[in-house]
């Protein structure tokens, strides 16, 4: 963990923020999209072009979901979060538009302890 804080310790706090929120957003559209590629799949299992699909959009999914894992220690460190809001954002990312939340609720300066 020691090198995602020497990473992130090179860039404003505004500017993590503001990569989170993108990150939550595209990890949520980006599920959307293996979400139609897993029903096309299972319509037309023979054909290139959901296969083509499902492996494309799996790997922007993969992408998205491993940046908001490497992102919310980070997240976790500007925010003050405790432990019970880690766990929560942590799961939070396996389940479908579940970092939309995390980013309109629990993401703020000023939220209520």
């Amino acid at each position: 963990m020691e090198f995602l804080e020497k990473f992130f310790s090179k860039y404003p706090e505004e500017k993590i923020i503001k990569w989170f929120k993108q990150i939550c957003l595209a990890e949520a559209i980006s599920w959307f999209f293996l979400f139609t590629a897993m029903t096309w799949i299972r319509i037309d299992p023979e054909g290139v072009f959901p296969i083509v699909y499902i492996s494309t959009i799996g790997s922007i999914h993969g992408f998205f979901f491993t940046l908001y894992l490497l992102f919310l220690p980070s997240i976790r460190k500007i925010y003050t979060w405790d432990d019970e809001d880690s766990v929560f954002a942590l799961i939070s990312a396996f389940f479908p538009f579940a970092t939309i939340w995390i980013d309109k609720s629990l993401a703020k300066k000023d939220r209520e302890q």
